[in-house]
C-alpha cells in the first residue's frame, strides 16, 4: 500500500525547506515515517508500537524485549 502524500515534518526539524528532518504520514491503520534525505525508505508501524517507542524514549526506559544501548 502506498502511504498518502501529505507528509508532515517533525517540529524539531527547524524552519525552511531543508532536507534534514523526519517526516510522518498516516493511514487508517498505520503510521509511516521517513527521513527526508531518503524518502523512498519508509518505516511503517502501528499506533500501539509507535506509542510504546515514544514512551520509552521519554522515560529513558527501553521497550520490553529490546536491548538497551
Amino acid at each position: 500500500m502506498t502511504p498518502p502524500a501529505n507528509w508532515q515534518k517533525s517540529s524539531f526539524s527547524g524552519g525552511g525547506d531543508g532536507n534534514n528532518c523526519i517526516e510522518l504520514t498516516t493511514t487508517p491503520t498505520a503510521f509511516h515515517l521517513r527521513e527526508s534525505e531518503t524518502p523512498a525508505t519508509l518505516l511503517t508501524t502501528t499506533p500501539t508500537a509507535l506509542a510504546a517507542l515514544l514512551d520509552g524514549i521519554r522515560s529513558g526506559t527501553p521497550v520490553a524485549g529490546r536491548p538497551h544501548c
